[in-house]
């Protein structure tokens, strides 16, 4: 169900209906300017994924900071980035079903357009596609990065490759490298060694893929908990992290190198929640649960106020207990809470509220689910 928009731009932040996503613009542009950085420095083309941000505005202003392209998980947020002007897309899963296998190669119409894959059969599946439609797709074969997921180990991915380089309609354009579970190991140390054994065997399956005569231009992967690791072995030719733009609660878990919080990017992502009723022993309930805050992760963390806990949510409701009862919120007060999980958090909202200087400066739309909106016309 569509909702109303929480506010309107020029209104001062204590104008925002709650709950509300937020985001902090100077935050935001600061972690962008970053991390395109970084990859420049280090020589590393960067991919960002729009998953994080389902987000047009967003992908511009990455694509501004040079970024190569995006990452997009579903083909449904491939056909919403392209009003970004992208040139180059990701699509980081195996697209199976005819509709939107139609829709993929549909896409690269008009952009350059890969995807991945790690069985024959699906191979045949991709290549029937680009065919009909009468165009190219670039194919990544997705290794096991270590993490025992999707991907290929070594004794496969030969016939795979092969398949790809094979079929009609498809171009063999690389690896995608890419563990999930290694982004949020916690100790510093314990994430270089796991980064390491993903550039091990993405070598390994590059090495393999140039022995037989196989292109492999392209070597994809690694991610905000591993982006420093993964540029520095030299062995990914791209990065595609995602979470790095907003931050949340649960990469604050893992370590640095000195021991202390994981925050090499300011959070940027907040949800704005009011005080529904403040009991008199200090524990208030707010208008943010499960329906306004994934929880997968964990509970959210009250934003500036280390002496509050959320400490459970129902489906319209938080509940948050004080250190000290004298200083717990009143009765329609605003809280700002940093989300466990910002992916599937903004997926929750179809509105980003901008904020600078305490004021809306913008509104920015989330690319809805596709569960809630028709394919575009073709």
């Amino acid at each position: 169900m569509s909702r109303p928009p929480p506010a309107r731009p020029g209104d001062p932040l204590d104008r925002v209906d709650t709950p509300a996503l937020l985001v902090d613009l100077d935050a935001i542009e600061a972690n962008i300017a970053a991390m395109a950085a970084f990859a420049q420095a280090a020589g590393c083309a960067l991919r960002p994924h729009a998953k994080t941000h389902k987000c047009v505005e967003i992908a511009r202003l990455q694509l501004a900071a040079g970024a190569a392209g995006l990452c997009c998980q579903t083909v449904a947020e491939a056909e919403a980035m392209l009003a970004s002007g992208v040139r180059d897309l990701l699509v980081t899963n195996h697209v199976v079903g005819p509709a939107k296998l139609a829709r993929l190669a549909a896409l690269a119409r008009r952009v350059r357009v890969s995807t991945l894959t790690a069985d024959r059969r699906h191979v045949a599946m991709l290549s029937a596609a680009a065919v009909a439609e009468g165009v190219s797709l670039e194919v990544l074969v997705e290794i096991d990065a270590g993490d025992a997921r999707m991907g290929l180990g070594e004794s496969d991915l030969l016939p795979v490759a092969r398949a790809v380089a094979q079929s009609p309609g498809l171009v063999l354009r690389g690896l995608q490298a890419y563990s999930g579970p290694f982004q949020h190991v916690r100790e510093a140390g314990a994430r270089t060694q796991a980064a390491a054994e993903t550039a091990r065997r993405a070598a390994r399956a590059r090495d393999l893929l140039r022995a037989e005569g196989l292109a492999c231009p392209l070597i994809t992967g690694g991610g905000t908990g591993s982006f420093q690791d993964d540029a520095a072995l030299g062995v990914l030719t791209e990065i595609q992290p995602g979470s790095y733009v907003f931050m949340d609660r649960d990469y604050a878990r893992n370590r640095d190198r000195g021991g202390g919080p994981y925050r090499p990017f300011a959070q940027s992502l907040f949800v704005r929640a009011g005080v529904l009723r403040a009991r008199a022993d200090g524990v208030c309930y707010v208008d943010a649960g499960a329906k306004a805050l994934n929880l997968d992760c964990g509970m959210p963390e009250v934003a500036g106020r280390g002496d509050l806990s959320f400490t459970k949510a129902s489906d319209e409701q938080g509940r948050i207990e004080p250190a000290d009862p004298a200083r717990a919120p009143e009765l329609g007060a605003a809280l700002m809470l940093v989300p466990s999980h910002c992916d599937p958090t903004v997926a929750l909202y179809d509105t980003l509220v901008a904020v600078r200087g305490g004021r809306v400066e913008a509104l920015w739309a989330v690319a809805p689910d596709p569960a809630r909106s028709p394919p575009p016309d073709r």
